[in-house]
C-alpha cells in the first residue's frame, strides 16, 4: 500500500514504517477491534488444548466467535493454521463460551451461538501470492487483512478479496478430513444464496438488482457483505440490510429511533422488538414501488455511516 500527501496538486510519498514486533499489531487491533471489524474483544493470548490464540472476539451481529491471528512472517500456511483454529473452536465450544461469560457482564449459552458463522481473520503487513491464492475459494471462512503504518501516525487496513465460485472441497489435494469436517459445519454465504435459495418472483430479483446498483453507487467504498439471514451494505459500518422474500424485499436502515426523516411515514419502528439486521427502521419494498423514495431513506443512513 502506497500513501501520498497532496500539496498544491503535487503528490509526495508518505514514508512507510515497519512494525518492529507482532505485538505492536496485536495491541493496535485489540484496542480498536470494534471500530475496525465491529467485534467485541474477549481475550488476548488464549490457550486452549496447548494451542495459543492471539485474539478472541465475538461478533454480536452474526452471533459467532472470531479468532484473529497476527503475522510479521510471510512464511506460514493460511490454510493449515486457519483450519486448525477452526477445528479447535468447534471441538471445544464450552471453553469459548466460558471465556465469553468471564469477560464481562454478558452471559452466553451454547445454543445462542451460531457456530456456522465462525471465522478466522489473519492480519499482517503483507501476504504472499501463494497465501492469497490458497484461500481463493467461495467457502473458506478466513479473511486476509494487510496493515501498514506511515509517518504522522497514519495506519491503513485493506482486505484481500476473493471472487472464486469454486469450493475447496473439490480440491482433492487439500480435501483432508479436517477441511471436510469444518466445511460441513461452517457456511460462507453468498449473494446467490439469497437470490436463488428459494423460488422468487423474477421481478423481485430485478428490483433488488436495480436497488443494489444505486446503493453501491453511493460511494466507491460501499461494500456488499452477504450474511446468513440478509445481505448487508457497508461503508465504515453497515448502513442497510436487505432481506429478500418471494414477492417483496424487506429493507433495514441502521438508524436509531428519531434519526430518520420519513415524510411519507412508510417505515416501521422496530426499536422495541427483536429482529434480524441493523437499526430501528424497516420498510417493505413491493414490486412497482418508487425506488427514488427508498434511496432517499437509504441515503440518510449512508451519510451517517460513510467513511
Amino acid at each position: 500500500m502506497k500513501l501520498y500527501q497532496n500539496k498544491n496538486n503535487k503528490l509526495n510519498l508518505v514514508s512507510g514504517l515497519q512494525f518492529k514486533l507482532e505485538k505492536e499489531i496485536q495491541n493496535l487491533v485489540e484496542n480498536n477491534v470494534n471500530e475496525l471489524f465491529g467485534l467485541k474483544f474477549i481475550k488476548s493470548e488464549l490457550t486452549v488444548k496447548n494451542f495459543r490464540i492471539d485474539t478472541l472476539c465475538y461478533d454480536h451481529e452474526n452471533k459467532s466467535f472470531v479468532i484473529i491471528e497476527y503475522k510479521r512472517d510471510r512464511n506460514f500456511s493460511v490454510i493449515d493454521q486457519g483450519y486448525t483454529y477452526m477445528s479447535l473452536l468447534l471441538n471445544n465450544k464450552s471453553d469459548f463460551i466460558l471465556e465469553f461469560n468471564e469477560s464481562g457482564k454478558e452471559t452466553l449459552k451454547r445454543d445462542e451461538v451460531d457456530w456456522s458463522q465462525s471465522r478466522v481473520i489473519f492480519i499482517a503487513p503483507g501476504f504472499t501470492e501463494f497465501q492469497k491464492h490458497s484461500i481463493n475459494f467461495k467457502d473458506v471462512p478466513f479473511e486476509l487483512w494487510e496493515v501498514n503504518q506511515f509517518e504522522n501516525n497514519l495506519v491503513g487496513f485493506s482486505q484481500h478479496k476473493t471472487e472464486s465460485k469454486e469450493s475447496i472441497s473439490t480440491i482433492s489435494s487439500q480435501n483432508s478430513s479436517i477441511i471436510t469436517e469444518i466445511t460441513k459445519e461452517v457456511t460462507v454465504y453468498s449473494e446467490q444464496d439469497h437470490l436463488y435459495a428459494r423460488k422468487k418472483d423474477e421481478r423481485v430479483i430485478e428490483m433488488y438488482t436495480a436497488l443494489k446498483k444505486r446503493v453501491v453507487e453511493l460511494g466507491d467504498e460501499v461494500e456488499m457483505v452477504p450474511k446468513k439471514h440478509y445481505i448487508s451494505f457497508k461503508s465504515s459500518k453497515t448502513f442497510c440490510d436487505f432481506i429478500i422474500f418471494r414477492d417483496h424485499i424487506k429493507l433495514l436502515l441502521n438508524l436509531k429511533k428519531g434519526e430518520l426523516d420519513d415524510p411519507k411515514g412508510l417505515t416501521k419502528d422496530l426499536s422495541n422488538q427483536g429482529h434480524w439486521g441493523n437499526g430501528d427502521y424497516e420498510i417493505w419494498i413491493n414490486i412497482g414501488d418508487d425506488l427514488d423514495y427508498t434511496m432517499f431513506l437509504v441515503g440518510q443512513s449512508y451519510k451517517k455511516h460513510r467513511i
